[in-house]
């Protein structure tokens, strides 16, 4: 005989169950007021503000600035209304210091209640009582519902949390935003369906040891995926990056061999890092190859390219390849900045500090028109480079900078012949 335990919990129903098929050019749709921001990196991230009635979830590396991020929010919000942070991890008075912090210790708003709680139906019905316009709950993990006998955290108590604060969301027109735990590999843990229940799907990255944190939409079903928020984490919290550009290029020395300038897209917003690129003669059999911010199968590539095809002798030297400001880029855009880099240390030689480059390398040794050239150029003439690098360009009718003098090459020994002797 085996003992099989059946669970007491009602079913979750969707909010929209129930209801009978309608046609399309009859159905009403409305037009819902986006709750506004004064963090213009956060709203530009969900597609321009926080829109009632939809289901967040926020993930990122413990300690990255998740809940310090959303408890700035939520006091934003709670000058236009109600707005209730619960918490499974903290009390009420380490939520108020920490909330004191961050406000370089002005007290907080009037409608900001905070709540300690794990129990999804008493989360619920605090939910209810209050009101709120926002509601925060930190984190999904931690909450658990008593017809589920499994422990908080577990595949099916998260599951059944997350359905039944989905439908409170719908039904009561609050917004829902739920803190979600990692695993090491950085996803969020849980089961899959939690990231295909909630509307929006932010990831909070960054480097530990730099203040520059990114916040990534995987999903939107309320705005654009391409879009990308930068903050930098102070002494009062997360602090909104107007010109992340200028930012990561503050400290930049431009007479130093092995550096480069790359104009990348981040979503819709171009920014300019410097990569960074250093060879040493290697004291090993077999050479080093280092990237910190960029792919290393990318870098060796680019390793093979520049040996094969530009006739630079790499096989016997350490390289080291670092994007500055703890920044991950991930687009091929980046290619010939990266190679620039590798080139002008390994020659010992400096760009010229006004050049910026802009390119993807073949494995020919090609160089291949990459998108948004428009924006990228007109960043560069922004931050005050003259003139830029980049592949030739099969359209001449777009509208570019005038001020921009602009060097259209076909191949990678062509681009590193110019930019070495500029």
């Amino acid at each position: 005989m085996v003992e099989e335990v059946q669970s007491a919990g009602r079913a979750s129903a969707s909010p929209a169950s129930g209801s009978a098929p309608q046609r399309l050019s009859e159905v009403e749709v409305g037009v819902d007021d986006r709750l506004p921001l004064a963090n213009s990196e956060f709203a530009r991230v969900l597609g321009g503000g926080v829109v009632p009635g939809s289901l967040v979830l926020i993930g990122g590396d413990p300690g990255i600035g998740k809940s310090t991020l959303l408890l700035q929010m939520s006091a934003e919000v709670a000058a236009a209304g109600p707005v209730l942070y619960v918490s499974g991890e903290e009390s009420v008075a380490q939520i108020k210091s920490r909330a004191l912090r961050v406000s370089n210790g002005a007290q907080p708003a009037e409608n900001l209640y905070l709540a300690t709680e794990t129990d999804v139906d008493r989360v619920i019905g605090q939910i209810e009582s209050v009101g709120p316009k926002l509601a925060i709950i930190d984190s999904v993990q931690t909450v658990h519902s008593a017809d589920i006998e499994s422990a908080a955290g577990s595949i099916s108590q998260v599951r059944e949390c997350a359905l039944r604060l989905q439908a409170v969301a719908k039904s009561s027109g609050v917004a829902i935003f739920l803190v979600g735990h990692v695993t090491k590999e950085g996803a969020i843990a849980g089961p899959r369906v939690l990231e295909h229940l909630v509307d929006t799907v932010l990831y909070l990255e960054g480097d530990p040891y730099h203040s520059y944190r990114l916040l990534r939409s995987v999903k939107n079903r309320y705005g654009a995926t391409t879009e990308v928020g930068v903050f930098k984490m102070g002494p009062s919290g997360m602090e909104a990056v107007a010109n992340p550009s200028e930012a990561f290029l503050a400290e930049r020395r431009s007479d130093a061999p092995g550096s480069a300038i790359a104009v990348t897209m981040e979503g819709s917003r171009p920014l300019l890092v410097e990569v960074q690129g250093l060879t040493s003669p290697t004291s090993f059999g077999h050479p080093r190859r280092t990237a910190n911010g960029v792919d290393t199968n990318r870098l060796l590539i680019i390793t093979a390219v520049l040996t094969r095809r530009v006739g630079i002798q790499l096989s016997d030297q350490d390289i080291f390849i670092n994007v500055v400001g703890g920044m991950q880029v991930k687009e091929p855009a980046a290619d010939l900045a990266l190679a620039a880099a590798i080139a002008s240390s390994a020659r010992d030689r400096p760009l010229p500090p006004d050049l910026a480059l802009i390119g993807e390398i073949g494995l020919s040794g090609e160089l291949r028109r990459v998108p948004n050239l428009e924006p990228r150029l007109r960043e560069a003439v922004k931050l005050g480079f003259s003139s830029v690098v980049l592949p030739r360009r099969a359209e001449q009718g777009v509208d570019l900078p005038p001020e921009l003098k602009l060097h259209e090459m076909s191949g990678l020994s062509e681009a590193l012949s110019f930019a070495l002797k500029a």
